[in-house]
């Protein structure tokens, strides 16, 4: 209709904006990449010291990655350290584009390696959130159907 209001955005980041929902037609990461990424992610955090270090699953899921990472730190000196040295582990692992978002004394670090996001939280943030809640596959809807009940 010539006239109507848009929404702003491209449709990739509307959906990720929206959450979870129907499946997603995206191009899958190549699985041996990906891993090798992911262990350098869960890695460095664990070597940092960070807590609680979830993966999840959200291949077919998001338009944005495959896998969501999500760890917690204790102050915002501890994550923003987990930042810089995931962002340079990761270029030593051939990942050279990693993107760094709040890593200047936030309660919340985005970390947008391509194909794997990795939030990184204070204890009060990350249960303010609830990403696992969003995004975990128990909250998945089988096709054409109701969530099941228990």
């Amino acid at each position: 209709m010539p006239g109507a209001a848009r929404a702003p955005g491209t449709p990739r980041k509307k959906a990720a904006v929206a959450g979870p929902g129907k499946a997603v037609n995206r191009e899958p990461a190549e699985i041996s990449k990906l891993e090798k990424y992911l262990s350098v992610i869960t890695e460095s955090l664990a070597d940092d010291k960070g807590e609680e270090i979830v993966v999840l699953d959200l291949t077919g899921r998001a338009s944005f990655a495959d896998r969501m990472v999500i760890a917690t730190g204790i102050a915002d000196r501890q994550i923003s350290a987990m930042a810089t040295h995931l962002e340079r582990k990761l270029g030593e692992a051939g990942l050279k584009r990693v993107l760094i978002e709040g890593a200047n004394g936030s309660d919340w670090v985005l970390i947008d390696a391509g194909d794997i996001v990795v939030h990184l939280f204070k204890t009060e943030a990350r249960a303010q959130y609830g990403l696992e809640r969003m995004w975990g596959a128990d909250l998945d809807v089988p096709p054409g159907g109701a969530p099941e009940a228990e």
